[in-house]
């Protein structure tokens, strides 16, 4: 396969993946790595490193805009960058020394989790009552305005959020992808967020987190400029044209297609992974 052809293919399979990863919420990671290794041939690590790079890419170019906004929570998006920043790089050591074989199958287990995850019905806590005695200490309570009107919400169980936040920045490191299932359970689920802030201040913590992770791939030589440059490019394309038509495109039977050729992909994961790669 030519050089150009390779770069094609990488580019336009990012632009979808970005597209489709925006409009479902799962990111183009979990298009992009299987992408790479099961299609195109490419190891595992090096994969991993150029979707790391565009996680960067999608991040800095999103968190502004919710920023600006005054949807994220940039209070609760710095405490817990300490836990996912921390995890990122255990997790990316951690990939150095570790069998690619086993990063498949873990891949694998949760791309799945992740399809799960997406078709789970989202319950939004917006909510004034107790908050946790740690939030109050930091100060992490706040507000967000939809529709004109600036809704007042507590956080709670901030302990529990933060150790699932570590969890799932080593589970980043390690992969390469944004973990944006194991963040919502963090800020959604447990820490009682309400639903777009959690979204938003997952998006601007997923910049730093990959920043994290991608000194250790850099230094390894596991970024390939190559490779990254096509993926970062059609990712940030893919995701910005995503955003645009996520308020057109009803998502809700997309996502059910897309949940199940990530399973797919998922399965071919895990069966290479099982067979040695």
């Amino acid at each position: 396969m030519s050089v150009l052809l390779f770069t094609l293919i990488v580019l336009l399979g990012s632009l979808l993946a970005g597209l489709l990863g925006s409009l479902t919420g799962l990111g183009g990671g979990v298009i992009i790595i299987p992408l790479l290794t099961l299609v195109l041939g490419v190891d595992i690590h090096y994969a991993i490193g150029a979707s790391i790079v565009s996680v960067i890419a999608t991040s800095s170019g999103s968190a502004a805009a919710y920023v600006k906004e005054g949807i994220t929570n940039i209070r609760i998006g710095m405490f817990l960058e300490i836990a996912t920043t921390v995890g990122a790089v255990c997790g990316a050591i951690v990939a150095v020394y570790l069998n690619a074989s086993y990063i498949a199958i873990i891949f694998g287990c949760i791309l799945i989790f992740s399809a799960v995850m997406t078709l789970k019905k989202k319950v939004d806590h917006s909510t004034l009552d107790r908050s946790d005695k740690w939030a109050k200490f930091f100060n992490l309570n706040g507000t967000y305005p939809d529709k004109g009107i600036t809704h007042e919400y507590a956080v709670k169980h901030i302990p529990a959020g933060f150790s699932m936040m570590l969890f799932a920045g080593t589970l980043s490191g390690l992969l390469g992808i944004g973990s944006g299932a194991l963040k919502v359970i963090a800020m959604d689920n447990i820490m009682r967020l309400p639903f777009k802030v959690s979204t938003t201040t997952s998006n601007f913590m997923m910049g730093v987190t990959a920043a994290a992770s991608a000194v250790v791939y850099l230094h390894r030589g596991q970024i390939d400029p190559g490779i990254a440059m096509p993926v970062c490019i059609g990712v940030l394309t893919g995701a910005t044209l995503g955003s645009k038509l996520l308020l057109k495109v009803k998502t809700d039977k997309l996502k059910i297609v897309f949940a199940v050729v990530v399973t797919f992909l998922a399965l071919q994961m895990i069966y290479k992974g099982i067979s040695g790669l």
